[in-house]
Parts: C-alpha cells; sequence; structure tokens
C-alpha cells in the first residue's frame, strides 16, 4: 500500500516533492549544492476552480472499491493497519527516536532523475512550515453531500490535532487556501488538471503527470511547495482516492497531513509509526506526535543539515522520552 509526498520549489528552478502513501518524491539535490540563486516571484492570486463534473460510474471506479474493500480486510485480517497508536508491545528509546526522526525528517523517499519519479531516499534539509496555514477541505461530486462532510469532519479534527503538536496555526477556510484536501475518485482526478495546477501554480510536469497516472497500489498523494529557500513550505495539495472504505480513507488523511508538515520519508526502522512501508500502523501513533514535536521544536530551524541537526535532536529526543532522574 503507498501513500506519499512531493516537494517542490518556486524559483529559476522548480522541484517538486510529492508523497503518495508510500513516500516523498523530489528532484534531484546535488551533494553539495551551490548557494541558492532566488529569483523573486510573484505568485498569481488563486482563483478557486469548481470540481470537475463528476462522469457515471464506470466499471474502473467500481472495480478499484472493490479492491481497496478487499485490501483492507486482508491487511485487517493480518493485523495491520492498528488504530492503537501503540502499546507495550511497540517500546523505543530516545536512541531510536532520534534515529527515526533523521530518517523520515532529513531525508525525501523520491527523487526525479531524468524526468521520472524514483523511490530513492535522498538527503534534504531540514523543511517545515513557517507561518499560518489555511486549509480547505473539498469532495468530488459524486460521493453526495453526506460524505463531503464526514470528510470535511475527518480533516477538520485531525488538523486541529496537527496544531497542538506543532503549534503551528491551522484554520478550515475556502478564501487563498495554501494546503488543500481534495477526495476525488479515478475520474475525477483524471479531469482535475486546471484544479490542480491552480492550487499549485507552476507545477512541474513530471509531479502532474504522476499525479494524473497514478497507480492503483499508491492510495493517495500530498505534493508540497516551498519558497526560494527550500526549506519553508508555501502550498500543499492533497488528494485522496474516493473509492477507499472509511478506515483506509482516514489512514491517508492521518499520513498525508502529517507528511505534508514536513515529515516526508518512510523508514523500514520506525516503530510504532505510520511514517514506515510495512502498513502496520494506519493512524498517527505516540511515537509519530513526538517527530511533529520534534519537527517543530524551536531549537531546530530550517534548512539544517543531518549534521547540524543530528546533536539538537539527540537532545530533544532524550528529552521528551528519558525519565527526569
Amino acid at each position: 500500500m503507498g501513500r506519499g509526498h512531493w516537494q517542490s520549489g518556486l524559483g529559476l528552478l522548480a522541484g517538486f516533492a510529492l508523497s503518495a502513501c508510500s513516500g516523498l518524491l523530489t528532484e534531484p539535490t546535488p551533494a553539495r549544492p551551490a548557494p541558492p540563486v532566488v529569483v523573486p516571484v510573484v505568485a498569481p492570486t488563486p482563483v478557486p476552480v469548481p470540481l470537475p463534473p463528476s462522469p457515471t460510474a464506470s466499471p474502473e471506479r467500481e472495480a478499484l472499491a472493490v479492491y481497496y474493500r478487499q485490501l483492507e480486510r486482508d491487511q485487517l485480517a493480518r493485523g495491520l493497519v492498528r488504530i492503537d497508536g501503540g502499546g507495550p508491545d511497540t517500546p523505543y528509546t530516545s536512541a531510536m527516536l532520534a534515529r527515526n526522526f533523521m530518517a523520515v525528517a532529513l531525508f525525501d523517499e523520491y527523487s526525479t532523475t531524468g524526468g521520472a519519479l524514483t523511490a530513492r531516499p535522498t538527503a534534504s534539509p531540514l523543511r517545515r512550515w513557517a507561518g499560518p496555514i489555511r486549509m480547505s477541505v473539498d469532495t468530488g461530486p459524486a460521493a453526495g453531500t453526506a460524505q463531503a462532510a464526514t470528510n470535511a469532519a475527518i480533516v477538520t479534527e485531525f488538523a486541529a490535532r496537527l496544531s497542538r503538536l506543532t503549534g503551528v496555526s491551522i484554520t478550515q477556510t475556502s478564501a487563498n487556501p495554501n494546503f488543500q484536501v481534495l477526495f476525488l475518485n479515478e475520474n475525477e482526478r483524471l479531469a482535475a488538471e486546471t484544479q490542480i495546477r491552480a492550487a499549485l501554480p507552476g507545477i512541474s510536469a513530471s509531479a502532474l503527470r504522476y499525479i494524473l497516472t497514478l497507480p492503483r497500489d499508491e492510495l493517495c498523494v500530498v505534493v508540497t511547495t516551498f519558497d526560494g529557500t527550500g526549506t519553508t513550505y508555501s502550498k500543499a495539495l492533497a488528494i485522496i482516492r474516493a473509492e477507499h472504505p472509511p478506515l483506509m480513507a482516514k489512514a491517508c488523511v492521518h499520513e498525508e497531513l502529517a507528511q505534508g508538515m514536513g515529515l516526508a520519508n518512510d523508514s523500514p526502522h520506525a516503530r510504532p509509526s505510520i511514517f514506515n512501508d510495512d502498513e502496520e500502523f494506519g493512524y498517527l501513533t505516540t511515537h509519530d506526535e513526538l517527530l511533529l514535536r520534534m519537527l517543530y521544536d524551536p531549537r531546530l530551524r530550517p534548512g539544517m543539515t543531518a549534521e547540524q541537526a543530528e546533536p539538537i535532536v539527540r537532545q530533544i529526543a532524550s528529552d521528551l522520552v528519558d525519565p527526569v532522574t
């Protein structure tokens, strides 16, 4: 099962990072980057674009819905997609927490090579939001008003939790949003190019192509853009498949919105965590809450390299986990 994240910078060169329920996609970064060339960019005023009209039911949509229901049943039968947040069976130390933070927050899971996306962990600077988030939630018309209300409530509740953990102001609004969450079925997503371009002006061709041709195994995706420094987020767009059953849809909300806050990568060592491709956990865990608190700790700064951040990360992890003696 995949959930992913792709990031992008707006400037002379654009680089997007995308997470598609399996991790972070970024364009390649040189091992020793030259000082960034920042070109002033006047961002166009976003113009609300209505969701694409929903075509009539199609065999493809019905087949996807059946596939995801069966996938969820199979995962639950194997004890996966846990929603308990972790417990006595998933202990971790401050050293493990620090290691997991370094892997999840200072690497991108995907890179762009020759215009194609490649699943390859790539070192990145620490990235996070520096200002308030204005979040909007929209559901394609095929789902109906009741489902749209349910989707909005799930996102609103989880966004409030993210705000409490990070200290970032997150408000729900349709006025000039900088973090948009869309629930679209297959046909609606395929017809959403205009809306995607309006949400993310300057989106790269590779990012757009990936979203529009999202493989079946990628359950959802989030794309983030950053400013000219390449370290502060400016916009985000999360797309969640409307064909998902309730548990899977909520799991996508948890991972994509959390990754959209700056926890861009997955690690096979992170446990208990949703930032792990083994899908053991479906909802944000207590371990993941600490990762978010660490990411927005004032002792860390956007743009820090792994070498700069590591000693501070170890101290923060110790403060959070180790008992005071």
